[in-house]
């Protein structure tokens, strides 16, 4: 076997793949918290291991702003009190339409959480009173507000998107669960004025995290994953 094809291992014998595999098996978005904030050295133990991401020619273009404990909670009630008459205006414009497959796995995430959370078919009121969780970040403990450079465009935005993957896992690793969200996104410019953030910062997504309340039906939702043969072509 040539040997950039042999598996890594860690210096205790862990096969680095499985290691790998199973943190992406396990994590999943949790969308209810416990009050418990992080120490901390585990959360500057996320950050820096989301800080080794690659980016296109090292630019790095995330800033990342973290609201803990009684400012997390100030700013979810500021940001779900805006959103309620306000009309969204994002920096990266939302989804044209979901269609076809992607309108399909669309749907079944969302009622595999509805169902959990007894949002009944229908019930537009009860799935609004859901979504709106999303402003306050679900009651969790810390919210990252992810921003790019503007004028990095598109390759700013994919590179951020690589840092919160990162930042996902580093928390799973740690055994902090968390939950990237682009709803708030929807309310760019009260975040910008409400965090004091340059105007040239464009603001990606959230993310929020901490101790996940497993007591919680919304805690008992799992996505899944299309197979290769969806999503992969092979030329040779």
């Amino acid at each position: 076997m040539p040997k950039q094809d042999r598996g890594a291992t860690t210096p205790d014998g862990i096969d680095d793949v499985r290691v790998l595999e199973d943190l992406f098996r396990r994590r999943a978005s949790r969308r209810a918290f416990l009050p418990d904030r992080l120490s901390k050295t585990i959360l500057d133990k996320i950050f820096e291991i989301a800080q080794l991401s690659p980016s296109g020619c090292n630019s790095q273009p995330w800033n990342v702003t973290v609201c803990s404990g009684k400012a997390a909670t100030a700013f979810g009630e500021a940001l779900s009190t805006h959103a309620i008459n306000a009309i969204g205006a994002p920096d990266i414009p939302f989804p044209r339409e979901y269609r076809g497959v992607y309108r399909e796995r669309r749907r079944e995430a969302a009622w595999a959480l509805f169902e959990n959370v007894g949002v009944k078919q229908g019930d537009r009121r009860a799935s609004a009173i859901q979504n709106a969780e999303n402003f306050r970040f679900f009651g969790a403990p810390h919210v990252a507000i992810i921003t790019s450079d503007e004028a990095l465009g598109g390759y700013g935005v994919v590179d951020c998107g690589i840092y919160v993957n990162s930042l996902l896992l580093a928390a799973e690793a740690l055994g902090v669960s968390a939950v990237p969200q682009g709803a708030p996104a929807e309310h760019s410019a009260f975040i910008r004025g409400y965090l004091g953030l340059p105007p040239d910062r464009i603001v990606i997504c959230s993310v929020s995290f901490g101790y996940a309340d497993m007591s919680h039906p919304a805690n008992r939702t799992r996505t899944k994953r299309a197979p290769l043969a969806e999503v992969v072509t092979w030329r040779e």
